[in-house]
């Protein structure tokens, strides 16, 4: 296997022990070899134990085994080596029968998935429909026949370009790891800075160049460390646009593409992507603040005065995903995702590997957060791009949340205009990388230069890399095969080098080029590269081909364009023999300097290939197909010519502006969304006139899309709160309530009537706010415990820490919970306190947001409730959110799990469903399912949503996939700009399944030692399958835990650590 060519001389070793490998001659001959009679060292190593492993460690032993001059310790030491590599096999074994289980328990949890999601889908069929063919239906919505689905009609373009240019549209890209910047990018300074670091820098200054797109903000972490340039630490970096080719139709004072750091994390650390999970909802809250003042900014330019918010927010990788969800949900516009590189993949490549546990896997990597980051981006987004579609079909199919034949189903139903109940799924679109070519001009004159200057203007001189590559030619006239690879094993470099050497005529009409990174010396290089490295070394000496192949030590990344060129002055052929290729960047970049290409049929080349048309495909395992295609290229100067033209008849295909056009059409497909409410004071500017003990209660104007209720819109055949209510009493009182609204929100009070006409109208511009967002610091209480007594004691501790505070009305609360509002009336009644303490109550876990009423006294609800829901929040929280196909989907999972004496585990609890909320109770804690499971089958039938365990894991609650606590708070910042940096959270040491998401971000939070204990992780209805440490920062400054059991003096101890209070 290529990368253990060292063990070709560890096996001869082996064997010229001679007596010693000999039982019957040698009594200390090995024991592994005695017990295996007649054996094979070559076929036993080679073919059960080195292929699939890099044995890097291995071969740190052999090197010291080698250099042992004793025979004796030498033939001891290859003994211990042999038991080393027969458990590692053995172990190998075992890792791959245990991922077979779970393969065939996957799939088989898939397929049931998919009957029960097209069972469910099929009610409304005729029986013509059921039979319908959708095979003709790619996974993408696009046929599967011809080339990449492109759009390239130049009426849909100028068509889009139009309809964007009047929109003048704001774009937000997030990119998080690694180091960014417009110029002079660090590539391979670290894994984190590698191609994604060039691909989003390039996008995003690409968009900014093209017609209608006003602005676009690349956000990524500011890093203000010591170990790293200065530049790296600017707030704001404007990218300068490509050459001058005029895309820029209108300039603004904030138009452009700007690179926006937002600091997150440690200030004065470069932390890599590992490490940046805990800090992520800090993230989130920065980059919320900026767009927000963005959207205010450009709307004073270019909306009229209304806010421009972006048309869709896109993330790249999974911690960018992760973060786009967040920011996706809590602003209410479309999401776009792009995964570069996937977890899942990953993980399997590790295990097959046999080297790690699943669980040191996830210590090293967090894969187990990755994954989930990406699956909550599925969930999420609107649309997500890739490469190829061999990502499509082999990486994405992996993930619970996607389904290929699914996919397909569901396309064909909204194509027929018929319902999918509940089920959605992104649209998968192929989007190859974008490329710059304005700077490159293909030559055609031959190694001598004769067409490249003239008397009048004389060529320029060859680049320095020529020379360095051509001096290890003795003949450098011949044609160059140039293949541009890492030394790594998977690039397969060995195979093209035997290829070359076994190929007489090829190595009679070619020259071989291989630019294999940069290195000093080949003892510094990682023992794996090291490995592949010297196998090529050894190659070029068994077959003799020096004065035919280079392999420079150094090269800059400016040189890469030159060796492009020098390959093809020579009319030479560019290769890339990888056992799979994701997409092959240099593919493209050789296909734009004029170079046919070879390359590997497995991923990325079969979509170029369709596209350009300029070279071969060969199977990268058969060295003769590699020959074979080589030669043919090299020897045939018409096949040649023909396949330079086509490349750069059709590279354009894969240049910046068209990659735009293509994403500009998939972002116009989505359906538009923005914060949408009634409000006609956009300032979130305090007046004088505010005084800060005003409540909610004191809301002047409830034309805000509020209205009243009791528990919020219930399911149809859900239970009413107060049962002796007739409903067509209900119905009129509901009737009186709302005449009441809108008469009120018509200034129709006897109060108002006194005013003029001018300060009605300025009043009510004051008092549309409530007083929530004038409140110096919101305290939010959100301990989750199903004892009413341990939740009203520390309420109270909580009121009697606030103080002076409190009484002043710089305070206020906010509680925050899993109850339903009629839960929490009870509540605090039972407690002897007042709603009116409150400013907001977060309810249902997040699924529904109430306010006290504007007018207690007058506008009681029926059951004495007067709160009101805010309409605006469930707008905002409902995309797609699957309704009654998911409520039957949950019903019937429900009925179906039952324990070994076929009692219900789990049983509906209508009382406390709402249409955003349905809840069921646990009637056995000890049998239920963990939440990751609850989640996985939802996902597997397409039904995005967030399922958490509350109150110690008696409920159960299924609400909309963007919908939490913590998501609840980002809004009431984007409705009534209340600064999250003043909130202050209480929490225990463990809580609900959304527990983890409570501690995160730029608010503070107090965690309450000693309280909800009980609900600690982890638990079956606990949180993911990752350690609580992964996800939350515990180091921050913003989280202080009290130092002893909790009570009102520890509180304020902690509040005066964090800054809240002063004495």
């Amino acid at each position: 296997m290529a990368g253990n060519d060292w063990i070709n001389s560890y096996l001869e070793a082996i064997l010229d022990v001679g007596p010693g490998i000999d039982a019957s001659k040698s009594s200390k001959s090995s024991l592994l070899l005695r017990e295996r009679g007649r054996f094979s060292p070559t076929r036993y190593f080679v073919e059960e134990v080195i292929t699939g492993f890099d044995e890097t460690d291995l071969h740190r032993s052999w090197v010291k085994a080698s250099s042992t001059r004793s025979p004796q310790e030498r033939n001891t030491r290859m003994e211990n080596m042999c038991w080393r590599i027969w458990n590692l096999a053995r172990t190998k074994k075992q890792i791959e029968g245990e991922e077979a289980q779970r393969m065939a328990k996957r799939r088989l949890e898939r397929e049931r998935g998919r009957r029960e999601a097209t069972a469910d889908m099929s009610e409304d069929l005729s029986e013509g429909e059921k039979g319908d063919v959708v095979s003709d239906i790619s996974a993408h919505g696009d046929s599967t026949r011809g080339r990449l689905p492109r759009i390239s009609s130049v009426d849909v373009m100028n068509t889009l370009s139009n309809v964007f240019k009047e929109r003048k549209i704001y774009i937000v890209l997030i990119s998080l790891h690694g180091l960014i910047r417009g110029e002079n990018m660090e590539l391979g300074r670290d894994s984190d800075t590698g191609g994604q670091v060039k691909y989003v820098v390039e996008l995003a200054r690409a968009l900014g160049m093209m017609p209608g797109v006003y602005r676009v903000d690349l956000l990524t972490r500011q890093v203000s460390a010591s170990d790293v340039d200065w530049s790296y630490g600017e707030p704001t970096e404007m990218l300068t646009p490509f050459g001058n080719e005029g895309y820029i139709h209108e300039m603004g004072e904030s138009s452009g593409s700007y690179i926006v750091r937002i600091p997150f994390g440690p200030r004065d650390k470069y932390v890599p992507k590992e490490l940046l999970w805990p800090h992520i909802p800090e993230f989130v809250d920065g980059a919320l603040n900026h767009i927000i003042q963005m959207s205010k900014v450009l709307g004073e330019q270019i909306g009229s005065g209304e806010p421009v918010w972006p048309i869709a927010i896109h993330g790249h990788y999974a911690d960018a995903g992760d973060s786009a969800a967040l920011l996706s949900g809590a602003l209410n516009v479309p999401m776009i995702f792009t995964g570069h590189s996937l977890g899942r993949d990953k993980l399997e490549q590790l295990l097959k590997q046999g080297r790690q546990s699943r669980e040191e896997i996830n210590s090293l990597y967090k894969i187990m957060r990755r994954i989930e980051a990406e699956e909550l981006s599925i969930d999420a987004s609107e649309v997500i791009i890739t490469s190829t579609r061999q990502e499509i079909d082999e990486q994405w199919s992996l993930y619970d949340g996607f389904d290929v034949k699914l996919e397909r189903k569901l396309r064909a139903r909204i194509k027929r205009n018929v319902s999918c109940y509940g089920r959605f799924m992104p649209r998968m679109v192929v989007i190859p990388p974008g490329m710059e070519f304005h700077h490159i001009v293909p030559h055609d004159g031959d190694i001598d230069g004769e067409t490249d200057g003239s008397e009048d203007t004389p060529a320029s001189p060859d680049p320095p890399i020529w020379s360095e590559i051509m001096r290890f030619f003795s003949n450098p006239r011949k044609p160059m095969i140039l293949a541009l690879a890492r030394p790594d094993p998977k690039k397969n470099i060995t195979t093209l080098v035997k290829a070359f050497g076994e190929c007489k005529p090829l190595r009679e009409l070619a020259n071989l080029t291989l630019i294999m990174g940069n290195r000093e010396g080949i003892d510094e290089m990682s023992s794996t590269n090291a490995s592949v490295l010297l196998s090529i070394l050894k190659l070029i000496d068994k077959y003799d081909l020096y004065g035919q192949v280079a392999y420079p030590k150094h090269h800059k990344q400016s040189d890469v364009p030159d060796i492009y060129r020098l390959a093809a002055k020579t009319k030479g052929v560019f290769i890339n023999p990888a056992f799979i290729e994701p997409f092959g960047l240099t593919l493209i970049e050789a296909a734009a300097h004029g170079l046919p290409m070879v390359a590997t049929k497995n991923g990325g080349p079969v979509d170029i290939h369709r596209v350009l048309d300029n070279g071969l495909l060969v199977d990268p395992h058969n060295q003769q197909d590699i020959a074979n295609a080589l030669l043919k290229l090299v020897a045939d100067k018409q096949l040649w010519a023909r396949c330079r033209q086509n490349g750069l008849k059709n590279i354009h295909l894969f240049s910046w502006p068209e990659h735009c056009k293509t994403y500009l059409s998939r972002i116009a497909s989505c359906k538009p969304r923005q914060p949408q409410w009634k409000r006609n004071d956009d300032g979130f500017e305090n007046s004088e006139s505010d005084s800060p003990g005003d409540s909610l209660r004191d809301i002047q104007d409830i034309s805000l899309n509020l209205r009243l209720s009791m528990d919020g819109d219930k399911n149809e055949g859900s239970a009413n709160l107060d049962k002796a209510l007739d409903l067509d009493e209900n119905a009129s009182m509901k009737s009186k309530l709302e005449n009441a609204v809108f008469s009120w929100s018509k200034g129709g009070r006897d109060s108002q009537k006194a005013v003029s006409s001018e300060k009605t109208d300025q009043s009510a511009g004051l008092n549309r706010f409530p007083a929530l967002r004038r409140r110096k610091h919101i305290f939010v209480i959100a301990v989750d415990s199903d004892s009413i007594s341990d939740i009203l004691e520390v309420i109270k501790m909580v009121f009697e820490a606030a103080g002076e505070e409190k009484s002043s009305g710089s305070v206020g609360f906010i509680l925050s919970t899993s109850m339903t509002i009629s839960e929490i009336s009870s509540l605090l009644i039972s407690g002897g306190l007042n709603a009116t303490e409150f400013d907001a109550f977060i309810c249902n876990s997040g699924g529904e947001l109430y306010y006290l009423s504007p007018n207690s006294e007058d506008m009681l609800s029926p059951s004495g409730l007067p709160f009101v829901v805010d309409l605006d929040y469930h707008q905002h929280i409902e995309y797609r959110w699957g309704g009654e196909g998911l409520r039957k989907t949950l019903v019937r999972w429900a009925v179906d799990k039952k324990g070994e004496n076929e009692e219900q585990i789990v049983t509906q609890d209508e009382e406390r469903s709402t249409k955003y909320c349905y809840a069921f109770k646990v009637e056995n804690p000890s049998l239920i399912p963990h939440v990751k499971e609850l989640r996985k089958q939802m996902r597997i039938q397409a039904l995005r949503c967030h399922v958490l365990y509350c109150q110690n894991g008696s409920k159960l609650h299924v609400i909309p996939v963007l919908a939490s606590r913590s998501q609840a708070l980002r809004y009431l910042y984007i409705r009534w700009g209340v600064d999250l940096s003043n909130m202050v959270v209480f929490a225990g040491e463990g809580g609900d399944t959304d527990y983890e998401g409570l501690l995160g971000g730029v608010h503070k939070s107090v965690i309450l030692k000693g309280v909800c204990c009980s609900t600690r992780l982890p638990q079956p209805q606990s949180s993911m399958s990752y350690p609580l440490q992964d996800v939350v920062p515990f180091d921050s400054p913003n989280i202080v835990q009290t130092n002893e059991e909790c009570s009102s003096d520890e509180i304020q101890v902690a509040l005066r650590k964090l800054g809240v209070i002063n004495n």
